[in-house]
């Protein structure tokens, strides 16, 4: 009987270190990397973190940093493929994951997709600021100014005391100012598209009078002289619609210049960066943990 039950004993010794032992695993893993990580070795710290998320795939602060890591050493699709893996399962840390997710396409240059991830973020938090700047700036990529302009000043009014508020508060003054522009535009090409039509229908006018006084030689010299100022008006009407166009690229340009250079960071943790509240970084030289 003492035999029977020392041998039960044992095998439920056994099963519960099975069942610790990878859990323990995982955690030191996780630890590693982590130290790692917030030594700004993010390199070396992708073993340990990859061998945390394998172990424990409900790990979702180890898949943030893993995610993270794959961004510093620009493995941009494992750092998605990541984000896409644990999002389901980010219970709490939705937001963030889904911001992190859509800094990463941001940056692979696919703004409707970065803004499906922040508006993801922002439906799993409402008062996540950076989502809404981030969100702001893929509408600027996409030439929805008006959209823009809401999400910048929920921003501003989420984040108050922002560094950036200046600079963005330019920013929208920018685009109200191409919204005016964009009229002028709308009125210089209409008043080119009439001296066009003006210029074309004088030329069929002058054609049926060649026609019906083909031997006057004074009919003929005017009509020349008409035809070369119509000629003349079209084309100056379409010089400054060129000149205009010409003009709306380059605001178009400095609008992306702008916006990008206020883009928020990542969220999930970088070197001597603490954990908790929201910044909006540099994108290019830091990963943020918030």
């Amino acid at each position: 009987m003492n035999s029977t039950r020392a041998v039960f004993i044992k095998i439920i010794c056994i099963l519960l270190l099975v069942s610790v032992i990878p859990a323990i695993y995982a955690q030191t893993s996780f630890a590693r990397g982590e130290e790692l990580f917030m030594q700004n070795r993010p390199q070396e710290a992708l073993r340990y973190l990859e061998a945390a998320v394998s172990e424990d795939p409900a790990h979702v602060q180890a898949f943030l940093y893993l995610g993270i890591a794959y961004l510093q050493v620009n493995r941009l699709d494992d750092a998605i493929a990541t984000y896409l893996r644990i999002l389901p399962r980010a219970g709490r840390e939705t937001a963030r994951v889904a911001f992190n997710l859509g800094n990463a396409y941001f940056i692979q240059n696919q703004p409707v997709l970065a803004r499906q991830y922040f508006t993801r973020a922002i439906e799993a938090n409402p008062t996540f600021a950076s989502a809404y700047l981030n969100r702001a700036n893929t509408f600027i990529r996409t030439g929805e100014l008006a959209e823009a302009i809401v999400d910048y000043e929920t921003y501003l009014s989420l984040s108050p005391n922002s560094a950036q508020r200046e600079q963005i508060t330019r920013l929208i003054a920018f685009i109200q100012e191409e919204f005016v522009a964009e009229e002028q535009r709308r009125i210089i090409a209409e008043a080119a598209a009439r001296a066009e039509a003006e210029r074309l229908e004088m030329i069929a006018r002058m054609e049926a009078e060649r026609l019906e006084a083909e031997t006057r030689a004074e009919a003929a010299r005017a009509a020349a002289a008409a035809l070369a100022e119509a000629e003349r008006i079209a084309a100056a009407a379409i010089a400054e619609a060129e000149r205009i166009a010409a003009e709306a690229e380059r605001r178009r340009l400095l609008l992306l210049a702008v916006s990008e250079s206020i883009q928020a960071t990542v969220e999930g943790g970088t070197t001597g960066l603490s954990v908790g509240g929201e910044q909006v970084q540099d994108f290019e030289s830091v990963f943020e943990l918030e």
